[in-house]
């Protein structure tokens, strides 16, 4: 089914959850700050937006409708009242601009509309009393007095407009939740990092556990490559660095194609498949490291939606990558 007819379908939560993920990753690559304000007290407002996070005065609005039909304009009085209202009373300034974000769009009436900001202004006035006069607080009515007419009457309405379903699927096409929520599987992931030729910071803790391991299985101290007197444990050495770095590369691929905290669940699931294999008995720190690698490239791990981009060296660079995070992750008891 296509994304426009699937999000047709989405209930009322739904849609707040979809619009809340592309206001999350794609409004924030316009403005300084993207808030949520839905629920209780938000006082007409779903999600605002600031270019400057150092002036509050400038923002703009995004309302998020969810009807099962194209917004007309009886759906938005009671939103443009509780707009005039709040910001006649101070609570917050007139916006730059105020979108309306609905899964089916605006209806053809409403649309003309929007294009005539005068005439939507004067709709405004000669529907609120069946609108918005009861409806803008529970706790008092709203009447149109001439004070609140002459405001409305210096308000520019040109600021309201309403965002194209299919330009939001499209910008959230670009976000790491696309894929989940619609499918069409991942994208091809780049090449891998390479290790460079001097160890860099990220690599400090790992590769101090890698030497403890080898200094215990030749019996000498260890303290750096240089010190390796053997040809498979500078092998074992290179590959293990190749082998981070490729599931380093895998991270970033993960936080720019899914939802935060989709590679720490892989991690975790990896660490629950080797955890055992670290505490049992070895002959020494080296032969652990290479029962723990081997068991984890030979784990079933079907759930996982990175399971399709990974390749071997990336579980041996996630026991590495564990190595260098978690402090129970040692080769040398």
């Amino acid at each position: 089914m296509l994304p426009s007819k699937v999000i047709e379908t989405y209930s009322d939560k739904q849609w707040e959850e979809f619009v809340l993920e592309w206001a999350h990753c794609s409004l924030s690559k316009t403005y300084a700050l993207v808030e949520h304000c839905g629920g209780p007290g938000d006082m007409g407002r779903d999600i605002i937006a600031f270019p400057d996070d150092r002036n509050f005065d400038i923002w703009d609005s995004y309302q998020c409708k969810h009807y099962n039909h194209p917004i007309t304009p009886s759906d938005i009085w009671l939103e443009l009242g509780k707009l005039v209202f709040y910001t006649f009373c101070d609570e917050f300034s007139y916006p730059r601009y105020y979108y309306f974000v609905a899964p089916q769009g605006v209806s053809t009436k409403l649309g003309k509309l929007m294009k005539k900001p005068d005439e939507l202004k004067n709709q405004l006035l000669s529907n609120w009393d069946d609108y918005c006069l009861k409806r803008i607080t529970v706790t008092k009515e709203v009447p149109l007095d001439s004070t609140l007419k002459t405001y409305i009457a210096g308000l520019d309405f040109s600021i309201i407009r309403y965002v194209p379903p299919l330009e939001i699927i499209d910008q959230h096409r670009t976000t790491p939740y696309y894929s989940l929520r619609f499918g069409g599987g991942l994208p091809p992931r780049p090449n891998n990092l390479e290790p460079p030729q001097d160890p860099a910071e990220c690599e400090v803790v790992y590769l101090q556990k890698l030497f403890q391991a080898y200094s215990d299985h030749l019996k000498l101290d260890v303290r750096c490559v240089d010190d390796i007197n053997n040809n498979d444990l500078k092998e074992h050495c290179i590959d293990a660095r190749i082998e981070f770095y490729s599931a380093e590369s895998l991270r970033t691929f993960s936080r720019d194609t899914l939802p935060l905290g989709s590679y720490e669940n892989l991690q975790d699931e990896v660490y629950s498949g080797i955890s055992d294999v670290i505490r049992e008995d070895h002959k020494d720190g080296y032969r652990r490291v290479l029962a723990v690698v081997k068991a984890a490239k030979l784990l079933q791990i079907s759930s996982h939606p990175l399971i399709n981009r990974m390749v071997v060296r990336d579980r041996g660079g996630i026991c590495h990558q564990l190595a260098n995070e978690k402090d129970n992750v040692k080769w040398v008891k």
